[in-house]
């Protein structure tokens, strides 16, 4: 059995360099909506589409996030806000709107709806500040990681949440986060995703747990049991002391996450709480059900779940452990449809989905994790080339554009070159320093693109996964979906023309970045 997270860290994780000191704030015409869509209890109520509808901009400080929910017509306008870079507390400052009601020591969306935010790039780090959800409806997260934040010590933010919920908060979707601290309480910490006061219809999916000593909660205190209405599917708790999470009242929905190294305990059912657990992969742990640290029962419905080297205590006056064999004592109806992974492949389905930058793989349900459906196309191309099933020996007709075209982008990896993707040579490529990165096409005048083609080099094709092109100029989504290939779009007249590899399953290989005029 592993020690606690408090004895077996040694230390905090590092902190990232600070991104640009001035964050700018991108408008752009069209919006999408975050990709795929809800799931869970998060689909009740009316459902969770965040900012979908709405205008969309791009912000790379904490400050440029504020702004952006504070120049919105009102506090229930439709965003989306694409967040790329590290974000502390060195670029977050509070923010005045009418719109809006933020604060300098996290990113404050309070009394606001209607609103997603998602890592988009090389990825978005909120790093030592934690997100504080508060009297607010409509709520997506997705593709971000939040770490280290703090309740003592310095500096600190949102009580130590990660991502922190209170206060009649309704329909919150946390989609391919990660989520994670450097230990426990007595080094400053405290949740990584909490709900109380009133917070209902949350779905947390593909998400990873690290490295915390207490998981979440589903209610402050014995008497705060207006909180439920919860699916957690598809996630990691990895290296967790307890709360994986605590349920205090109210209904939860647990199926396919793994659980690894729940050190004390895991699911708390108490004060009349019930919980489902489908499905799900229990791995070197200890009393990963039960109710714990109260004589409030709660109760639970089990099915399909593999024990794998879990260990249970003997049941007293402040402990019930559901195991060692664990059986129901309730039952719980889910009003919305899913479909349950076995859990013998659990480990290896949310191994290749959970988390932020995997490129929001998800699962099909047979044990294999795939990519989203591409976002539809802009409703103004008539007829748009299906940009998963091109033929790259058959390119748009006409001349192709980036020939003599200037190129720039993200970090290149070494041995590479921008110039590679306008040379009409499919021999020599640029590869981003990572997975994800962009690369651009530009002219020194006006020039009218209707569609691209992307090839891979040889040997590394279908490695582009999620894509997005982009009016460099404007800034507006031209086209978004996944794999690389011809890509259509309503002609624009612009300078530069970026693609954006938001997802991949390795370091893509872009040979060339053809440009078309229709």
């Amino acid at each position: 059995m592993r020690r606690p997270v408090a004895l077996r860290l040694q230390a905090a994780l590092g902190t990232l360099a600070l991104a640009a000191a001035a964050g700018v704030v991108l408008t752009m015409p069209e919006a999408a909506a975050a990709a795929g869509g809800a799931t869970g209890y998060a689909t009740q109520n009316g459902g969770t589409t965040g900012g979908a509808g709405g205008q969309t901009v791009r912000a790379t400080t904490g400050t440029a996030i504020h702004q952006a929910l504070c120049g919105r017509a009102s506090s229930s306008t439709p965003i989306t806000i694409e967040v790329e870079g590290t974000i502390n507390h060195g670029n977050t400052s509070k923010v005045s709107g009418d719109s809006c009601n933020t604060a300098a020591d996290r990113i404050e969306l309070k009394q606001v709806s209607n609103i997603t935010i998602v890592g988009v790039g090389n990825g978005a780090v909120f790093d030592q500040l934690g997100i504080h959800i508060r009297e607010s409806s409509n709520i997506v997260i997705q593709n971000v990681t939040v770490r280290n934040v703090k309740k003592s010590g310095s500096p600190t933010s949102n009580g130590g949440d990660a991502i922190g919920m209170e206060s009649d908060v309704r329909n919150v979707w946390v989609d391919h986060s990660t989520l994670e601290a450097s230990g426990g309480e007595s080094e400053g910490y405290d949740g990584l995703f909490d709900m109380k006061d009133n917070t209902q219809y949350v779905t947390l999916s593909y998400s990873v747990l690290r490295n915390s000593g207490r998981g979440g909660l589903i209610g402050s205190s014995e008497s705060d049991t207006s909180n439920g209405y919860v699916t957690f599917h598809h996630n990691l708790y990895e290296n967790i002391d307890s709360r994986a999470p605590l349920l205090r009242g109210g209904t939860a929905h647990m199926y396919n996450n793994h659980y690894v190294s729940l050190n004390k305990s895991g699911i708390n059912s108490r004060a009349g709480a019930k919980a489902k657990v489908d499905n799900n992969y229990f791995e070197d742990s200890k009393d990963v059900l039960g109710t714990f640290y109260t004589d409030a029962a709660g109760s639970w419905q089990v099915s399909g779940n593999i024990f794998d080297n879990v260990t249970w205590s003997e049941p007293g006056e402040d402990n019930n452990p559901a195991g060692p064999d664990p059986q129901s004592n309730t039952t719980v109806s889910i009003p919305y449809s899913y479909s349950l992974d076995d859990a013998s492949c659990v480990p290896s389905v949310v191994s290749g989905t959970a988390g932020a930058n995997k490129g929001l793989k998800v699962s099909d349900g047979n044990c294999t994790p795939q990519s989203p459906d591409p976002t539809d196309p802009d409703p103004t191309d008539p007829d748009p080339t299906d940009p998963t099933d091109p033929d790259p020996t058959d390119p748009p007709s006409g001349t192709n554009l980036s020939v003599g075209a200037g190129a720039d982008g993200s970090s290149k990896a070494s041995g590479t070159s921008y110039g590679n993707v306008r040379d009409g040579d499919l021999g020599t490529y640029w590869s981003p320093a990572g997975s994800t990165g962009s690369i651009s096409v530009k002219w020194s005048s006006a020039t009218t693109v209707g569609k691209i083609n992307i090839r891979e080099a040889a040997g590394s094709e279908g490695t582009v996964g999620s894509y997005r092109v982009v009016n460099h100029d404007t800034g507006a989504v031209l086209a978004s979906g996944s794999g690389a290939g011809v890509i259509g779009f309503s002609p624009v007249s612009l300078e530069k023309i970026t693609f954006e590899i938001t997802g991949a399953s390795g370091t893509p290989k872009i040979a060339e970045f053809e440009t078309y005029a229709g």
